[in-house]
């Protein structure tokens, strides 16, 4: 039975537009737990109550709706102190939790492997850290459900000292995971394939299109290892990378992250930087847009954000604007008619996986060099390392070795210029 909820977003500073998105927000979030959603309050204000966050006023309002609708938890859509929630829970008589937790609790639920289960839970003490005396003194954290995952029962009641101590080994604990991932990316860059990141907002719809890219060119009895879908926010965390063909034969490495949303946690994104930063040794970006979401533009926004935070901006992108076929409007696509490379595509739609197949070679390969190579047959290692990674057009053995007409990276030309055979 779904827990039922009551949610609260403080209006500081926003459009009508804006408040109504965050509140639609806040339910979906409630929701990827399972919680039902009895009750949406809002409130404008000009600045925040320190004690309450709203004021004492609607404190007394959201108390008698939750008695009226049964609630059993509040959300609030505001990060709040550890004093602003014990002294909300003295008053409503029921749990109450921020955006903030929120989060942090879907990302315990959805956290597979280690490395992602120590980012979530090292995230969830950093939150809890300058709020346990309030914590402490607050209702029991012996509860299941929504606001209750993650760190556990017990840790809640750990002291200052041993929080900062189990922080310090889950950040050695990561250092080593880092290591380890860093000779396994080191791999996949020696292998010369290029490897592809899909970036964007949670939901939007990029592990269906990696799905889809990685099972382009295989038979149907062929056994593809396809990523978890759902629709849902954060329907997967886990950093997955799986290998796919080109139109053009070539092989690339697909590399699915995880989803963003707006005002994610700061000590979130600290915790999985490392993973996030995977984008960093891309050749190619596909941010993944949902075109047919209210707030797409603001979502476009937050994505460009973290690629910036990353580092990544002088990567090459192409915006893959998905979900077509659930637009309304198709004259919202010339908005983005100043956007050089882009698509627009439904990704359950076979065609317009081809589409954006050529839009990625187009990109992919725009800088790589034509040439003519003769390599001798005592340097065949080199047309072995040319045909693992590359799809030339043409291959030849004749007397004095192998003839390959083929399109190098800049990098790979460099090293073989030397066997061109236009070479003067």
């Amino acid at each position: 039975m779904n827990q039922r909820v009551i949610t609260v977003t403080v209006n500081i500073d926003m459009d009508e537009k804006t408040l109504e998105d965050k509140v639609i927000e806040l339910e979906k979030l409630v929701e990827a737990l399972d919680g039902e959603v009895v009750l949406s309050l809002t409130q404008n204000k000009s600045y925040v109550d320190k004690a309450f966050y709203v004021g004492k006023g609607k404190v007394n309002e959201i108390k008698d709706y939750c008695e009226k609708l049964e609630a059993e938890f509040v959300v609030f859509n505001n990060e709040l102190t550890g004093s602003q929630v014990k002294n909300l829970e003295e008053i409503i008589g029921i749990r109450v939790i921020d955006r903030t937790n929120l989060i942090l609790d879907i990302f315990s639920e959805r956290a597979r492997t280690k490395e992602a289960k120590l980012q979530v839970k090292l995230a969830k003490l950093k939150y809890t850290l300058p709020r346990l005396s309030a914590l402490r003194s607050g209702f029991s954290r012996q509860q299941g459900g929504i606001g209750g995952k993650g760190i556990g029962e017990q840790q809640i009641e750990l002291d200052r000292r041993i929080i900062n101590r189990e922080i310090s080994s889950i950040t050695s604990q990561l250092k080593e995971i880092e290591k380890n991932r860093s000779e396994i990316r080191k791999k996949r860059i020696n292998s010369k394939q290029p490897i592809i990141s899909l970036i964007g907002y949670t939901n939007a719809g990029k592990s269906t299109l990696i799905n889809k890219l990685i099972s382009y060119g295989k038979d149907e009895n062929s056994e593809i290892k396809e990523v978890f879908v759902k629709d849902m926010l954060f329907a997967t965390l886990d950093t997955f990378v799986r290998e796919g063909s080109l139109l053009n034969g070539s092989r690339v490495m697909y590399i699915d992250t995880v989803g963003f949303v707006s005002d994610i946690p700061h000590n979130l994104v600290e915790s999985f930087k490392g993973t996030l930063e995977e984008i960093k040794y891309s050749d190619l970006i596909l941010h993944v847009v949902d075109i047919s979401n209210v707030n797409v533009d603001e979502q476009i926004k937050i994505t460009n954000d973290m690629i910036k935070k990353l580092e990544c901006e002088d990567k090459n992108v192409i915006y893959v604007f998905n979900k077509i076929d659930k637009l309304a409007d198709e004259n919202i696509k010339f908005q983005y008619a100043n956007i050089e490379n882009k698509v627009f595509i439904s990704a359950k739609n076979d065609e317009d996986i081809i589409l954006l197949l050529k839009e990625i070679e187009k990109v992919l390969f725009s800088s790589l060099v034509k040439t003519e190579l003769l390599i001798p047959y005592d340097k065949q290692k080199i047309v072995s390392n040319i045909l693992n990674n590359y799809m030339p057009e043409f291959v030849e053995h004749i007397e004095t070795g192998s003839f390959l007409k083929v399109s190098l990276k800049k990098e790979d030309y460099e090293i073989y210029k030397g066997y061109e055979v236009n070479e003067k």
